[in-house]
């Protein structure tokens, strides 16, 4: 789950360790491109034979993550449309969201005018 490899990313981060090695799904490795576009973690790579997969991720981003929070649960799903979408941390932070179109950031969602579940913050 997406919550798992974010922790696995900061805590790594933190420790300074040069790479990631994590059980890969298609929604972590969308999570993990996210990441990696804005910065927070260097390359992403998937690597291993089909049931076996097997996520490589640099961590020498730009900036490190220094928080996360995670707005929906397994129990509790928040969602929100466009107009609803804010800036995390005055702009310094990352808002994800899953929507029709896939896995895109708050910026993105705004300009193309589509909402979905809310599922976390970093900054």
């Amino acid at each position: 789950m997406y919550i798992d490899l974010l922790i696995k990313i900061k805590n790594a981060q933190r420790a300074g360790k040069k790479s990631l090695k994590s059980r890969s799904s298609r929604r972590d490795k969308d999570i993990a491109d996210m990441l990696s576009r804005h910065g927070f973690v260097g390359a992403v790579e998937v690597k291993g034979r089909p049931g076996k997969r097997f996520l490589i991720v640099g961590l020498q981003g730009k900036r490190a993550i220094e928080g996360a929070k995670f707005l929906s649960k397994p129990s509790v799903r928040e969602y929100a449309g466009y107009r609803e979408l804010g800036r995390v941390k005055g702009g310094r932070g990352l808002l994800v969201l899953s929507t029709p179109k896939g896995i895109i950031d708050g910026v993105t969602a705004k300009r193309e005018k589509v909402g979905g579940e809310l599922l976390f913050e970093v900054w």
